[in-house]
């Protein structure tokens, strides 16, 4: 459910609480009671009447109120009636925050009834799940707000935070999330987008490289290249001021597949940018899926056979080099290879040692 649909729905309980708070200034807190549960109830029929069918948060609405006036009215306490804005507003930030921190997106799920011909992709999902993080810790501090203020003596303070205090807290995070995303398309409009797939690789739309790089765990392509001549695999070491796995040797090459480009394009850029390698063919040997501290990627690996020489940028490898398969795997294990590329030679071990005996 979107920030308007979440506002549009908590209307219907504004009514009764301000006809509670008109009446109850000029006949008393009993009238106002009785007249706040009989407008739920009419709001109730009408939703039924336009929709066939109870709309489920009007009729826990409604129901709420009926219930907590039904207290006060027995108590001869207010109290529990004017506690009803807080706890509507708390059951929204627990479901907004479940929705939010979990893995299972509940308000999505509502949103959909609402939103049947409109398709997200990943990109736009994560931008509402960390949309619903921010909305959450404000409404959260909105519900606790508007319970204390059912405390205290003033009734204009509870009759404000119960009603057209929503509607300022919410007019304050819509403007801090416009204003949120101008800056970041802004920021974005200049940087390189990468297209997000799903696990059977087919393209669901795209991303910023450094959203995709943040934690978000949006699965994008990768290509790496197996460079391999009479048994021994070309590697390259990371340089120290990489972030991720600096000082380690890896792939002979690895890199993004950019949007809008085929996965072969990408290896023949990759190649030619990282090795200096040209015109070369390359073979498919399968792919995976790897999922590190900071990102989750869609991994193509390829292998082909070559002797050199070999052009590499020095700002972006330290160096390259031929390794025997008896030392990489004397050498695994210990911290000297990324645990990428260790995943990858188990699991292609069988194949590389295949095509370099071929080839000798």
């Amino acid at each position: 459910m979107n920030r308007a649909q979440i506002v549009k729905n908590l209307l219907p309980g504004f009514l009764p609480i301000l006809v509670f708070i008109v009446v109850d200034e000029i006949w008393g807190t009993i009238y106002g009671l009785v007249v706040a549960i009989f407008i739920g109830v009419i709001e109730l029929i009408i939703g039924y009447m336009r929709e066939q069918k109870a709309e489920r948060f009007i009729l826990f609405d409604v129901g709420l109120i009926i219930a907590l006036g039904a207290v006060s009215i027995l108590l001869d306490n207010d109290l529990f009636f004017k506690l009803k804005p807080g706890i509507i507003s708390l059951i929204m930030t627990g479901l907004i925050g479940f929705s939010a921190f979990s893995k299972h997106n509940l308000m999505l799920q509502m949103t959909q009834r609402y939103m049947k011909d409109t398709q997200m992709n990943p990109y736009q999902l994560w931008m509402m799940q960390q949309s619903m993080k921010r909305i959450f810790w404000l409404l959260l501090i909105y519900s606790l707000l508007t319970i204390a203020s059912s405390f205290l003596e003033n009734k204009a303070i509870w009759s404000f935070m119960g009603s057209a205090g929503l509607f300022v807290a919410m007019g304050v995070f819509l403007a801090y999330e416009w204003l949120r995303k101008k800056r970041q398309n802004k920021h974005y409009k200049d940087e390189e987008w990468l297209p997000l797939v799903d696990e059977k690789g087919q393209i669901l739309g795209s991303a910023p490289r450094s959203v995709v790089h943040q934690k978000s765990f949006l699965l994008h392509p990768v290509v790496h290249l197996h460079v391999i001549n009479n048994g021994h695999v070309l590697l390259q070491k990371r340089p120290e001021h990489k972030l991720i796995q600096p000082g380690k040797w890896d792939t002979a090459v690895g890199g993004h597949v950019t949007a809008g480009e085929s996965i072969e394009l990408s290896l023949q850029r990759e190649t030619s940018e990282e090795i200096g390698l040209i015109n070369f063919k390359a073979s498919a040997i399968g792919q995976y899926i790897w999922t590190s501290d900071v990102e989750k990627e869609m991994v193509f690996c390829f292998i082909t056979q070559h002797k050199g020489p070999f052009k590499f940028d020095t700002t972006e490898v330290d160096e390259v080099r031929f390794w025997p398969f008896d030392e990489i795997k004397e050498n695994m294990g210990k911290g000297i290879f990324t645990p990428n590329f260790e995943h990858e030679f188990k699991s292609f071990e069988h194949h590389l040692n295949q095509k370099a005996h071929k080839n000798n």
